[in-house]
């Protein structure tokens, strides 16, 4: 399915990222494994974690790069896709796994734990697919070439967590407006909703009894959605994780009312109840118990 695939695998030093460069490499891929060997607050540096996945694809007999560096910054990004293609011939694919958590509840959370998170996760991924997207448009050929975006179900909201599931949610319109504007330039763009048990789902959980998701069980979907299988396939988001695998909808309106001469406060009020017939509005005991019922669903990166 990847056989002579050139793919970039970024935030692939750890956790999900990690075993997917490994899946990646084991399918046929060429892999450019991308850490910054940051700390889960997005601290930090350290070249260990990409060398150390790099070695262990070179072990199994599957063929890696190292390249070290921070995906915020749009000078590295564009050099990290250039030297990928110098290296290799051309990049067929990205998948940004980049991620930091720093969690603190909105009211606690200081402006540079803000900052640090929404930039790691949202202006990572468009720092990077701008500079796929110049490399792709500019370069000759029909070869299919794949984007993926990293969300999480916590982009519907996850209690202490208003950096992460901003920029979270953020990612899904960006991948939505990407994929529509490169699908006449053969690119298709994509998200995932990651599952598995990493140092950001420690970080993220309250839940210490949780049962471990292995992350190499991501990994396959990865796999699909970077290679030849999936040419027609951009514009959606996917969850994977565990044992399931699945497709998840875009929002959209669901009701409708319509008044000719424009609404009023109390024209809605009278209306509201029609509108919003069998929907629960109250969700204060649901938003409270998911303080302690999380999972590790979408920590991965």
């Amino acid at each position: 399915m990847l056989s002579d695939s050139v793919l970039v695998v970024t935030g692939a030093g750890r956790g999900i990222g990690r075993a997917v460069a490994i899946e990646l490499a084991g399918a046929g891929a060429t892999v450019v494994v991308n850490d910054l060997g940051a700390s889960v607050e997005g601290e930090g540096a350290n070249e260990d974690p990409a060398r150390e996945t790099v070695a262990t694809i070179e072990a199994a007999g599957g063929t890696a790069t190292a390249h070290v560096g921070d995906v915020t910054d749009p000078s590295y990004t564009a050099s990290l896709l250039a030297d990928a293609a110098e290296a290799h011939g051309r990049v067929d694919g990205v998948a940004n796994f980049a991620g930091a958590a720093d969690p603190a509840p909105i009211h606690e959370m200081s402006l540079d734990q803000w900052e640090r998170v929404v930039d790691v996760h949202l202006r990572g991924h468009f720092c990077l697919l701008r500079s796929a997207a110049r490399q792709w448009i500019d370069a000759d050929g029909d070869r299919d070439r794949s984007f993926l975006c990293v969300s999480s179900q916590s982009a519907l909201g996850h209690y202490a967590m208003a950096n992460y599931t901003a920029a979270k949610a953020g990612i899904l319109g960006l991948m939505r407006t990407a994929a529509n504007e490169l699908a006449e330039h053969g690119v298709r763009v994509n998200a995932l909703f990651p599952s598995g048990t990493t140092r950001l789902s420690d970080a993220l959980t309250d839940d210490a009894y949780r049962d471990p998701v292995p992350p190499e069980q991501v990994a396959p979907m990865v796999a699909y959605l970077l290679g030849d299988a999936a040419a027609d396939v951009t514009g959606c988001t996917f969850r994977a994780g565990g044992e399931e695998i699945g497709f998840v909808t875009d929002p959209e309106m669901s009701r409708l009312a319509y008044r000719e001469d424009g609404w009023t406060a109390e024209a809605v009020a009278e209306q509201f109840p029609d509108v919003t017939a069998g929907i629960d509005l109250d969700r204060s005991e649901t938003l409270v118990s998911e303080r302690y019922g999380l999972d590790a669903e979408g920590m991965g990166g």
